[in-house]
């Protein structure tokens, strides 16, 4: 069958076709006398075999590894196949929701219209560059709406573009903080994960507020998060997460520098100290009582000073003089406070 007919009944035109050739996608089985190309029944049921692939979203060179290559699972075509058409479904559907957000606003003018569908479709990109970009260089005269950037900040992956988000959020005004934190509430971690790091960026009461609920979130990272915010605020309810992160040796360094704030503002520290002695002392791993060490020289308060001095005893030898070393630290200034800092008396003469 030549070409021409093999475009008519096939619906693939004969550029396609010509294409198909010079891939090496589908070559025709021979040639006629006169040197026309000529399909054999086999080469045109690897056209249709090519076209229903493409119509499934592959591209010619995947196509081609599908068709070639013997080791080729359909099982795994038809795996690849439905994880791409439901991260094109999921952005598809992004973008339908942030379209409603932009109808509820009610635009009226043309280039306020334009400029917002402009900026969606970048916010759809999947180079996180181009969707910082497109934040920070958003119109003050036309932002998007509250609305769209809350929904964006809970989709967007990447922390340097949510907190670009964040910044246009505060600027635009409105409810978006309230819509981000329903964020919070969503069953998907990740989700969740990215509001309490939008929220944290927030200094306000109603931020706060909205940070000591996700302290009993089920997720670590999230209530973690939220702790280390909090303790920063003054916060003395992270206290129980705070000494979690130190035991646990997740975050420790922060966390004790926050209980050390707390502790000194609040006059907690006794009970802090208390806490930790019985979680990470006694019989612990070396590297567990080294971490208590550490974690007692970011409190204030005697307590902390007599939990040091028995870690001076301490069998490891890195332990014992890293509490020792933390005492003098803490003794030295109190010994040059005490030393007179007035001239000498003179010996009288004569």
């Amino acid at each position: 069958m030549l070409i021409g007919e093999v475009s008519r009944r096939s619906g693939v035109s004969t550029r396609m076709l010509r294409h198909y050739e010079s891939l090496g996608l589908v070559t025709p089985t021979g040639r006629t006398s006169g040197g026309y190309r000529e399909y054999s029944s086999d080469d045109i049921q690897r056209i249709f075999h090519v076209e229903s692939l493409r119509s499934l979203g592959l591209s010619l060179r995947d196509v081609q590894r599908v068709l070639d290559d013997p080791q080729f699972a359909p099982a795994d075509l038809v795996t690849d196949l439905i994880r791409q058409t439901q991260r094109r479904i999921d952005r598809e559907q992004e973008l339908l929701a942030r379209l409603q957000r932009v109808e509820e606003t009610e635009p009226s003018d043309w280039g306020d219209v334009l400029g917002i569908i402009r900026m969606l479709r970048a916010l759809d990109s999947e180079h996180a560059a181009l969707r910082q970009r497109a934040v920070l260089s958003a119109s003050p005269d036309a932002p998007l709406p509250a609305e769209v950037l809350a929904d964006a900040v809970l989709s967007e992956a990447d922390p340097n573009v949510a907190g670009a988000m964040m910044w246009a959020l505060a600027r635009a005004g409105g409810d978006g903080l309230a819509r981000v934190a329903a964020g919070l509430a969503s069953r998907d971690v990740d989700v969740r994960r990215r509001a309490v790091l939008a929220i944290a960026a927030v200094q306000s009461p109603e931020a706060t507020g909205l940070l000591l609920g996700t302290l009993a979130d089920s997720d670590d990272v999230v209530r973690r998060r939220a702790a280390l915010e909090l303790g920063a605020r003054g916060q003395v309810d992270a206290v129980p997460t705070l000494i979690d992160m130190v035991v646990a040796g997740t975050g420790d360094v922060e966390a004790a520098e926050n209980l050390g704030r707390l502790a000194d503002s609040s006059g907690i520290a006794e009970e802090i100290v208390r806490t930790l002695v019985d979680k990470l002392g006694g019989d612990a791993a070396a590297g567990t009582r080294l971490r208590l060490a550490q974690a007692l020289a970011e409190l204030p308060g005697p307590a902390a000073m007599q939990a040091l001095s028995q870690l001076t005893l301490d069998k490891d030898r890195t332990v014992a003089l890293t509490a020792e070393t933390i005492l003098h630290g803490r003794e030295s200034p109190r010994r040059s406070a005490r030393r007179p800092t007035g001239p000498k008396n003179e010996r009288p003469t004569g």
